[in-house]
């Protein structure tokens, strides 16, 4: 494999790429532009050797034709490793191999075109595949309207074919709609080719349109992507068709695919407008964290409490009520959707403090059966010797029945129907609910949110196994661990609810029995940056975000992963992981 395409940047499945040629692409993009500029690079002299249907070169100013690779090979010209240009092997979904390419097409993609389940399973059998570090390419499909849920699977280069054509017909594509040319009383649009007067607008000007319209939305794409939002873009944009919105949720469905790929954490704040957000990773690998890996560790009772607006939940002026209120002497969960439940430890863990979500005082079933699942595992894990819950009619107290029901639960209700959590006969019911009730202290608190969070990021066990017998210092969120012997340890980093380790805690981690994720290196010391080619080995469980042990011959260094692990097992260019601190051996 030669090193023209190479992955900048991730969100999930999709990924901003460049394609480096004369003048280097960013992808996703259409796959016509580059042939324009790759000129002389992609070779179209070369004839095809006898047996060898594999790795294939693409003609300049072709656009990839329909059907099984057999029938296409006659339009590709061989790329062998030791040649100096880009290279595109043209496989079947079904029977996709690695053949050492930069660049993979599908040759039955149009087959599978209108049907959201053949769709996903086509890209993900193709991806999971074909090396992590290669482009993958559907021709004749793409329209300003499918091109973002396109991307969001995995797809980095497109054609323009299926636009073009539609603008032949008369078919005038936008975002959310194909218009017949003669209904259309004006243009809604402002691109070069709807600049004329609309009787003066011909089939050609729609097809020149369409491609303008193509082009204009892979840009947002790209754009969505490099914010890590496209999954925002995609709940809306799939609304248009419905082939479009099973296939964003036949995607959902393929959890190892995705989740592999999704980062544990990111700047981007998660808009929950649909409950499509409730079968986001992001949202079902927390609920899943949470209800398998953290464990309670106080002994007071529990206090159910709804979510605010303001993120972390403890800064917003309601939680300092409750917590006037509670003065430390029970255990603060959350309650909200999408998230689920959140305990008081976990409150700036990603997503919990990086979500907004539509406010109308009314839950509709999806989200009260989702939150009430999710509620009833953590009740089943966790014992407390007295549940509480704070909380109004509005949805939750129906989902606190459904638990106590099914568990069988005796639950202390404080806020009188019809009122409000914070009302002051709610809050004076609170008040006597924990009376007598002894306070755990500051130190209990830090301690155990330490241990809560490499609970929830290594693994159930890892928080008691790594921080049994800690110090702790400076003021939450703002946390920094140390051992017996006033050695740091780790940081707390709160706007992610991460823990950030040094090279001791680090050493304590991998000599510890909790699960070490682990970067193995080729014989040199990294500085700033591993990149991919210098990895030699890499836990299949890491994801982006993860905090990471880099080791080899000669150094020994923590930081943080930039690549899922596989990915920098299987990738020859690119940032593997960021180190934070080396020491050479």
């Amino acid at each position: 494999m030669t090193d023209y395409f190479e992955v900048h940047e991730r969100d999930g499945a999709a990924r901003v790429g460049e394609l480096r040629l004369e003048s280097p692409v960013a992808t996703p993009a259409l796959v016509d532009d580059v042939l324009e500029d790759a000129g002389s690079l992609w070779s179209a002299d070369r004839e095809l050797p006898e047996g060898d249907e594999s790795t294939l070169t693409v003609l300049p100013h072709r656009s990839f034709p329909g059907g099984t690779a057999a029938e296409v090979q006659d339009s590709f010209a061989v790329d062998h490793p030791d040649v100096e240009y880009p290279s595109v092997a043209v496989v079947s979904s079904e029977t996709a191999t690695d053949h050492g390419s930069d660049a993979y097409a599908v040759s039955d993609v149009q087959s599978i075109r209108g049907h959201g389940a053949a769709l996903v399973e086509a890209v993900v059998s193709v991806r999971e595949t074909i090396p992590a570090d290669t482009a993958l390419l559907f021709s004749g499909v793409a329209t300003p309207r499918n091109v973002a849920l396109l991307a969001y699977a995995g797809v980095d280069l497109f054609d323009e074919t299926a636009a073009v054509v539609k603008g032949t017909e008369g078919r005038y594509l936008t975002t959310d709609e194909a218009y017949f040319l003669e209904d259309l009383e004006e243009l809604p649009c402002s691109c070069s080719a709807c600049q004329q007067p609309r009787e003066e607008f011909t089939r050609e000007d729609c097809a020149e349109h369409n491609r303008n319209a193509l082009e204009a939305e892979l840009g947002i794409v790209r754009r969505r992507i490099r914010d890590g939002r496209l999954r925002d873009y995609v709940e809306g944009q799939a609304r248009h068709d419905q082939w479009l919105t099973a296939a964003m949720r036949e995607l959902d469905s393929q959890w190892g695919y995705l989740e592999e790929r999704t980062p544990i954490l990111r700047d981007a704040q998660i808009n929950a407008a649909t409950e499509d957000t409730l079968r986001r990773v992001e949202i079902q690998r927390y609920a899943d964290r949470v209800t398998t890996r953290y464990r309670n560790r106080f002994k007071n009772p529990l206090v159910l409490v709804p979510c605010s607006a303001t993120k972390p939940y403890s800064e917003s002026q309601s939680h300092r009520q409750f917590h006037d209120v509670i003065q430390w002497r029970a255990h603060l969960v959350s309650m909200t959707s999408p998230i689920g439940v959140v305990p008081q430890e976990l409150e700036t863990t990603y997503p919990a403090q990086h979500y907004d979500t539509v406010v109308t005082g009314r839950w509709s079933e999806d989200e009260k059966e989702f939150v009430a699942e999710v509620l009833q595992r953590y009740l089943e894990r966790n014992e407390y010797p007295k549940i509480v819950a704070h909380v109004p009619d509005e949805g939750y107290r129906d989902i606190v029945g459904r638990v106590e029901d099914a568990l069988d639960l005796e639950i202390t209700y404080t806020v009188p129907a019809g009122g409000h959590p914070t009302d002051d006969e709610s809050l004076a019911n609170l008040g006597s609910a924990l009376s007598g009730e002894l306070k755990y202290s500051k130190r209990e608190r830090e301690h155990n949110t330490v241990r809560a969070i490499a609970d929830y990021l290594l693994g159930d066990g890892a928080g008691d196994d790594l921080f049994e017998d800690i110090q702790t210092t400076s003021r939450y969120p703002k946390i920094q661990v140390r051992d017996g012997e006033e050695t740091q340890l780790a940081t707390m980093v709160p706007q992610y609810g991460t823990l950030s380790f040094t090279l001791e805690g680090a050493r304590r981690w991998v000599d510890s029995d909790a699960p070490t994720k682990r970067v193995e290196i080729d014989g040199f010391v990294p500085h700033g940056s591993v990149l991919a080619p210098g990895v030699v080995d890499a836990d299949e469980d890491i994801r982006v975000g993860d905090e990471v042990v880099v080791e080899g011959p000669n150094a020994f260094a923590v930081g943080r992963a930039e690549m899922f692990g596989r990915e920098m097992h299987e990738s020859t260019r690119g940032v593997a992981c960021e180190v934070r601190h080396v020491e050479e051996k």
